[in-house]
């Protein structure tokens, strides 16, 4: 398998990475970049590609997209206050 294939990812795992690559070009990183930020956080949520075998599941590390969703959720409440107040 060459490097960087990522056919030994689940589904879920390479929507996670879409959807967080989205996420790091919307806020101005370069596509390159967001990429591979995004990876490296599929990566270290759920410890890699497709795991088989009995025994095998871990618990995944969720702080990622904790921290994501709270930074998200401030500056969205940020927006939609100073909207209101643009508006009177």
């Amino acid at each position: 398998m060459p490097r960087g294939d990522k056919g030994a990812y689940t589904d879920k795992q390479k929507r996670q990475a879409e959807h967080i690559e989205e996420g790091y070009e919307d806020r101005g990183v370069s596509s390159k970049t967001a990429k591979a930020r995004a990876w490296a956080t599929v990566n270290k949520e759920s410890g890699g590609g497709k795991k088989s075998g009995s025994g095998r599941g871990k618990k995944g590390n969720k702080s990622s997209s904790k921290k994501g969703g709270k930074k998200g959720g401030k500056k969205a409440a940020k927006k939609s206050s100073s909207k209101s107040s643009k508006k009177k």
